[in-house]
């Protein structure tokens, strides 16, 4: 069971990254084939790639390979070398983004990124935007020892928020994401922009699960107004 929305408890918003803000899949698409091709083995289609981004690099390669061990640390480095080269410039926002941000910051409300990418890719991509300045706390696999579904990434980020879990709503796309919030103790709503299913993710104790995250704002406010998220707030509200 996951944590609940608290009527007028909340003070920050928290998002995942990749297909929930951000579309990067063909430069990910990309950064994975470079690496498998230098290590002599097979590409992956763009839709096996698919359902592991979001995931550790190391989950990736798993996923795609059956292997783990040395060759993980080899294709890691490959992936993040090829990255350092495309990723940025192969990032795209959603159009609703900008729109969203201000409204959350408009309300008074703190705003971070939790995210498996590495931070100073993020950051780019945010500078770029005009939107880093917006953005209190941006925690990256770089950041920690364990990424998500561990809770420690968002452990960071309320500690750097000086928040506790009740005061904090994530927003994400992947079941590791509604996993990692669940260990944490945050509120999460996840949204239908990646490749997990909506009723995976309420499954994983989702207090909401949205057609995108630019329906936050949406949900923030009715929150607010009525309390605990009510059960039409667990369909599909469209952002």
């Amino acid at each position: 069971m996951g944590a609940t929305l608290q009527c007028c408890a909340m003070r920050a918003v928290l998002f995942d990254f990749d297909f929930t803000l951000a579309d990067s899949e063909k430069a990910i698409v990309q950064c994975v084939n470079h690496a498998l091709t230098k290590m002599g083995l097979r590409e992956a289609s763009p839709e096996e790639i698919r359902q592991g981004i979001g995931l550790s690099l190391d989950a990736i390669y798993e996923l795609l390979t059956g292997r783990n061990g040395e060759g993980t640390r080899r294709f890691r480095a490959l992936f993040i070398e090829h990255a350092d080269r495309v990723m940025a410039d192969g990032t795209s926002l959603y159009p609703w983004v900008s729109r969203t941000i201000a409204t959350l910051r408009a309300r008074g409300l703190e705003l971070g990124i939790v995210t498996t990418k590495r931070r100073y890719r993020v950051v780019e991509v945010l500078g770029r935007e005009d939107l880093l300045p917006e953005f209190r706390v941006i925690v990256g696999a770089d950041m920690v020892r364990r990424t998500k579904p561990d809770p420690e990434p968002l452990e960071v980020a309320l500690e750097v928020l000086r928040l506790e879990p009740a005061e904090v709503l994530y927003v994400g796309d992947n079941a590791v994401d509604a996993m990692a919030a669940g260990a944490a103790g945050v509120p999460f709503a996840g949204v239908l922009t990646g490749t997990t299913p909506g009723e995976e993710l309420m499954r994983l104790g989702a207090v909401a699960v949205l057609e995108t995250a630019a329906a936050v704002p949406e949900l923030v406010a009715r929150t607010h107004s009525f309390g605990t998220a009510s059960p039409s707030d667990r369909r599909h509200p469209r952002g």
